[in-house]
């Protein structure tokens, strides 16, 4: 049952937590202990209410997932793991982690119960209504981005909010299409929300959130109190490396049909990775070599 249960809680996917550490970086307190222990900490909160989410979904999910060509080895599906037991699990989990959450910081604690309760409705409703579900699954990720800042009391920039939410929603849209595209005419039987899209609808959302997604990066590096903020110009630099990310991730999901797991994606793909290891070094480089004091924190 315990291989079972840690497989349920995915911690393949525990790298979308590491937004968390974004206020961190962008203070520049990265090397600071007391802001880098809280961030770790806030870390671990938000695998641990994600892997519960995970588990309730599993279990919405059961008879759909039992269809599913992937889907129907996951342990709720398969039988190896009780639906009864996931949702206990996932219960322990979840009181733990908002625990956790609440001897850190009160406003972190909000935070991550807002997240939690979001993605539990996600599951138990949302999913089911087009375009609302896709705008559901990426408000958790500039919400990590918050709970991150609130862990540390940082201020976290509106830009990079905008930015993280343009970015996941260019992800999760390219999900969609290639969970429509793979699954064809069962696609509706997997998710219900898919009858309503068509690969052609996806491409032209996809095409306007990835504009969005790089001229709001573009305007966050060059918005002159970003210039006053970190004391260097140099931030703009970035912009070429943010690029080829998204096209190359574009390639990868009209030419080589991919994209079903951007975490997956990520991780195995080496230009990719690449890309986004060059980017966060060339952020941090700038960053902490300009004459700018780090940004004081509010306790």
């Amino acid at each position: 049952m315990i291989p079972a249960l840690l497989t349920s809680l995915r911690p393949h996917q525990w790298s979308k937590n590491l937004l968390v550490f974004a206020a961190l970086g962008f203070s520049k307190h990265l090397l600071d202990l007391v802001p880098l222990l809280h961030a770790c900490v806030a870390f671990l909160v938000f695998c641990g209410l994600s892997g519960a989410v995970y588990l309730v979904n599993d279990v919405v999910d059961l008879e759909r997932d039992k269809r599913h060509p992937l889907k129907r080895q996951r342990p709720v599906a398969s039988g190896a793991l009780s639906a009864r037991g996931a949702l206990l699990a996932a219960a322990l989990i979840a009181l733990v982690s908002l625990g956790v959450a609440l001897w850190l910081a009160g406003p972190f604690a909000l935070c991550s119960g807002v997240y939690l309760g979001m993605n539990l409705l996600y599951s138990l409703r949302l999913k089911q209504v087009v375009i609302v579900e896709v705008l559901t699954l990426s408000l958790g990720f500039p919400l990590r981005a918050v709970a991150g800042s609130l862990a540390i009391a940082a201020p976290i920039s509106d830009w990079l909010i905008v930015c993280t939410l343009l970015l996941a929603l260019f992800l999760a849209l390219a999900k969609r299409r290639h969970e429509l595209t793979s699954l064809s005419t069962s696609a509706a039987e997997h998710r219900s929300s898919l009858s309503e899209y068509s690969p052609y609808l996806l491409d032209q959302m996809i095409g306007v959130v990835t504009a969005s997604c790089v001229m709001a990066y573009c305007f966050y590096t060059l918005a002159p109190e970003t210039t006053e903020k970190f004391q260097t110009t140099r931030l703009s630099w970035t912009i070429p490396f943010v690029l080829y990310g998204i096209f190359r991730y574009l390639y990868l999901v009209h030419q080589k049909e991919q994209g079903g797991n951007p975490s997956e994606l990520l991780l195995t793909d080496r230009p990719l990775l690449v890309a986004v290891g060059v980017w966060a070094a060339a952020t941090v480089l700038i960053l902490y070599t300009a004459p700018g004091a780090p940004i004081p924190l509010s306790r």
